[in-house]
């Protein structure tokens, strides 16, 4: 299959560890020129020294808690930088907990992260998409945009919002040759999957492996994905042969939804 991704520039949110990474270093194996987006410029530049070299990558640094600074930033970067073709909206999920006994403040830091930001984003990469006539913008959010998981009340919540978000979006760049989908990630070998065992664990009264290995019990898969995994969704999305798939979730779960 030609994914014809040579020459195509992308910007990758959150692209320092996980599947931010994963798939910012499975889009350069393909030739597209990769720009980083996180707010710890070590790890940046440690990513970028590792990314395939098929073409001159770069990095932007800037705090998804911080939407101004974001906006500011990827605003500059764009006046000294044609744009993007590709973006892919990635970032931490808000922290566990029950829904009742969440804050105000929970919820307005998850929206602003995990919506606000896409959303400043987006607004700044689409004229160059129109002008350009191709653009993929691809947001990495939760299987619970189809399913609520226990004990993610503000995740599920939040993760909803930008799963309407995308697919109101979706109805109105998809004449300019713009789509926008949403990948859904089941267990993911991940260090924020290692905070949820260790805190399902410790509200089972169990070990942190017997924890692990209830999960992945779970899944039908019986096992959890590799970031890689995940990343090359991303890539199939992002290429010209997936033109024609817009406006849908996409869980990568090993088959764990139960829904359709």
């Amino acid at each position: 299959m030609e994914l014809n991704l040579k020459n195509k520039v992308a910007l990758v949110c959150g692209s320092t560890q996980g599947i931010g990474r994963a798939a910012a270093m499975a889009l350069a194996s393909e030739g597209v020129k990769v720009t980083l987006l996180a707010r710890n410029e070590a790890k940046l530049k440690l990513v970028l020294s590792e990314l395939p070299k098929t073409a001159v990558h770069d990095y932007i640094v800037a705090d998804f808690s911080k939407i101004e600074e974001l906006q500011l930033n990827v605003s500059d970067y764009i006046n000294k930088n044609p744009g993007f073709h590709i973006l892919i909206n990635n970032t931490g999920g808000p922290r566990s907990g029950s829904i009742i006994n969440a804050t105000l403040e929970q919820f307005e830091s998850a929206f602003t992260m995990h919506l606000k930001c896409n959303h400043v984003l987006t607004q700044l990469l689409v004229p160059y998409m129109k002008s350009e006539g191709y653009g993929r913008i691809i947001n990495v959010i939760s299987t619970s945009v189809k399913e609520p998981i226990e004990g993610l009340g503000v995740s599920n919540t939040i993760r909803n919002a930008v799963g309407n978000w995308s697919k109101t979006l979706s109805f109105e760049l998809g004449a300019f040759g713009i789509t926008v989908n949403n990948i859904l990630p089941g267990f993911t070998e991940t260090a924020r999957l290692n905070e949820i065992i260790e805190e399902k664990a410790k509200k089972a009264n169990r070990s942190f492996k017997e924890m692990e290995k209830l999960m992945k019990n779970y899944t039908p898969a019986k096992r959890f994905a590799k970031p890689k995994e995940t990343a090359n969704t991303v890539v199939f999305l992002a290429s010209e042969a997936a033109s024609y798939i817009n406006g849908v979730n996409i869980p990568v779960d090993g088959g764990r939804t139960k829904s359709l």
